[in-house]
């Protein structure tokens, strides 16, 4: 059976933006290249869901090494756009301040090829917090498709 969304976005706009760069940037310390959220535009903290997305663009500086002729956005940036996405839930709904450290990564499953130009849709579900912990899993979904899905975990620094 092929895997299901982390919940239903039937009659979401997913284009429509919630939280702009500028946003994002209140919360997230990461600045130019390593910025891989460019808005979010979903949000229900009541059910523990966000949806966001990063631009993946053909003049980023990974495409000319990875892979040369055919370029293909690196499986670590699909995981660091995903923590990200995490962080900017876990500062913004569960009122985190500080630093939120990168504690792991759980279950990555790879499905797709995400190639430039296109638009990569973040879908977040935050698990559980504990003791300074947060759990949450991640899917990337391209052109109506998942192409990777992860879980992971955020450290209060």
């Amino acid at each position: 059976m092929p895997p299901q969304l982390l919940f239903d976005i039937t009659g979401i706009d997913l284009d429509k933006v919630v939280y702009d760069q500028e946003s994002i940037r209140q919360a997230n310390p990461q600045r130019g290249d390593m910025e891989m959220l460019n808005a979010v535009t979903y949000a229900d903290p009541a059910k523990g869901h966000i949806i966001g997305y990063k631009d993946v663009r053909a003049d980023e500086f990974w495409v000319p090494g990875h892979i040369p002729g055919r370029p293909l956005f690196p499986g670590v940036l699909m995981i660091e756009s995903a923590a990200q996405l995490a962080c900017f839930y876990t500062k913004k709904f569960i009122g985190w301040k500080g630093f939120v450290g990168f504690g792991g990564v759980e279950e990555t499953k790879f499905r797709g090829q995400v190639i430039p130009p296109c638009r990569l849709y973040l879908i977040g579900l935050k698990q559980r917090e504990r003791h300074g912990r947060i759990w949450c899993n991640v899917q990337g979904m391209m052109n109506g498709q998942l192409v990777f899905e992860t879980g992971i975990i955020g450290t209060q620094m």
